[in-house]
């Protein structure tokens, strides 16, 4: 079978570091620079910038667009994932920016250094990610939503319009305000997920009580959501004294 090109607007940039999957459309005025790797299927709206140097003051800003490699660790957009116009998602510091498969992010969102985005993430206009941050599968972040560096959200989390996240977020946590409080479980989503109400309730009794449900008594795919939201800071304390739980 003949490699299917991409379609690429004339207007787009793309470097020559650049690795496109099959089916992917770039917009007009794109710019794409750096080791980045879309996958099949991608969609890139008009004027989303990928692979520009992270935002750290250290790092060389190279004199020429086309004849030098630029900085960082490159950024890698799973399949299926669709950009709209204006995001920005800027290479990787100390390893790569990468944002999951079937994601779909809306316009002017942004993407620091070193950001990992899991698959089917949902962020809405202007929602903004400080460097480092983790987002686990399936979360949903609000229009306006900024998440401080170095924080982690959880699968299944629904942070609302606005929001300010200062701690981490639990998996299928409901959380809004400024700063923001985990105030429910995110209930719409796992319903819509596939999770029937014991799985709800037992999360949602957990929170209310200030502290993380017991693993045994979750389905294995929401068990699997709060055994990765651990691994990412073995050190990182209970519930209680964290956040402020209003079910």
């Amino acid at each position: 079978m003949p490699r299917l090109h991409p379609r690429v607007h004339p207007s787009a940039v793309v470097g020559p570091e650049v690795e496109l999957g099959e089916r992917v459309a770039i917009g007009p005025f794109a710019v794409l620079q750096g080791r980045c790797r879309i996958g099949d299927d991608c969609w890139l709206g008009p004027g989303v910038v990928l692979g520009t140097p992270p935002e750290v003051a250290s790092v060389e800003h190279t004199a020429s667009w086309a004849d030098e490699p630029a900085a960082g660790n490159g950024v890698t957009i799973g399949a299926r994932t669709v950009l709209r116009e204006y995001t920005t998602v800027h290479s990787g510091y100390r390893t790569r920016t990468e944002i999951g498969a079937d994601c779909f992010l809306m316009n002017k969102v942004y993407v620091a250094h070193d950001g990992l985005i899991g698959d089917r993430v949902t962020m809405a206009s202007s929602a903004t990610l400080g460097g480092h941050v983790r987002v686990g599968t399936g979360a949903n972040l609000g229009m306006g939503a900024t998440v401080h560096q170095f924080r982690v959200v959880g699968s299944g989390a629904m942070v609302g319009m606005g929001t300010i996240v200062t701690k981490d977020v639990p998996p299928f946590a409901m959380v809004h305000g400024n700063p923001g409080r985990l105030r429910d479980t995110n209930h719409v989503g796992m319903r819509r997920a596939g999770f029937d109400q014991t799985a709800v309730d037992a999360v949602r009794a957990a929170y209310h009580d200030g502290h993380l449900p017991d693993q045994r008594e979750l389905p294995a795919e929401v068990a699997a959501a709060f055994d990765w939201w651990r691994r990412q800071d073995p050190q990182r304390p209970l519930l209680t004294g964290s956040v402020q739980v209003a079910c």
